[in-house]
C-alpha cells in the first residue's frame, strides 16, 4: 500500500489506513493520524467534521478502492491469466509482505469490521461498501476469464473471505503457511469453475 504525492486530506486518509491496519480502528487516535500524515492537528477537524468516524469511514472506502483497482494489476500482471492465478497474485501480495517486513499489518477494512460491525451505524456500512466495492471489479473479471456470471459473485465472495482469514491466522502464527495453503487449495477450485469457450 505505497504511498504517492497527495494532498493534506488524501494523507491523513492513506494514513488513517495504514495506522487501522497495523492498530485496529480502537488503538487509531486522531493525534496519531495527523502525526503520520504530517498534517496540523487543527486541519483535522477542517477536513472532518465528522471527527473519528468519518475519518474511519474515509479510510476504509479508501481501502476498498484501492483493493478493487489492485485486481486489474494483478490481472495484467499474470502471463497465463485463470482464476487460480488471479487468486495466488492476491495473495502474494501479503506472503510478500509478510516475508520482507514481518506480520505486524494486516486488512484495513477487516480490521473495521472487527472493531466496529457490531455497533452498527455508518462504519458498518461503510465496510460492507468497502468489500462490495473490492468484490465487484473481483466477479467482473472472473467473468472474463470464462467463470460463468451466475457463479463469479459467489467466488469473489469466497475468494476475499479466504484471503482476509487466511491473513488473520498467518498474523496469529506468525507464518505464511495459511497463505500458501488457501493458493494450493483454492486456486483448482477456481479453475475448474472455468467454461470452456464453444
Amino acid at each position: 500500500m505505497g504511498e504517492v504525492r497527495r494532498g493534506p486530506r488524501e494523507r491523513m486518509v492513506f494514513s488513517a489506513a495504514q495506522l487501522i491496519r497495523r492498530d485496529g480502528v480502537a488503538a487509531t487516535g486522531m493525534r496519531e493520524v495527523a502525526a503520520h500524515a504530517g498534517a496540523p492537528r487543527g486541519s483535522l477537524q477542517h477536513y472532518f467534521p465528522g471527527g473519528k468516524e468519518q475519518l474511519v469511514n474515509e479510510a476504509v472506502g479508501w481501502a476498498g478502492r484501492y483493493a478493487g483497482r489492485r485486481i486489474a494489476r494483478f490481472l495484467e500482471g499474470l502471463d497465463e491469466p485463470t482464476p487460480g492465478a488471479l487468486f495466488a497474485a492476491m495473495v502474494a501480495q501479503w506472503t510478500d509482505e509478510y516475508t520482507a517486513g514481518g506480520f505486524a499489518t494486516g486488512c484495513p477494512v477487516a480490521a473495521a469490521t472487527v472493531d466496529c460491525a457490531s455497533a452498527g451505524g455508518s462504519t458498518r456500512e461503510a465496510v460492507a461498501v468497502a468489500f462490495t466495492t473490492w468484490r465487484t471489479p473481483l466477479a467482473e473479471a472472473l467473468t472474463g476469464l470464462g467463470v460463468p456470471a451466475d457463479r463469479a459473485d459467489s467466488l469473489a465472495t469466497l475468494m476475499i473471505s479466504t484471503l482476509e482469514g487466511a491473513i488473520l491466522m498467518s498474523r496469529a502464527e506468525q507464518d505464511v503457511r495459511p497463505l500458501t495453503t488457501a493458493v494450493r487449495e483454492l486456486g483448482p477450485l477456481l479453475d475448474a469453475a472455468v467454461t470452456p469457450a464453444p
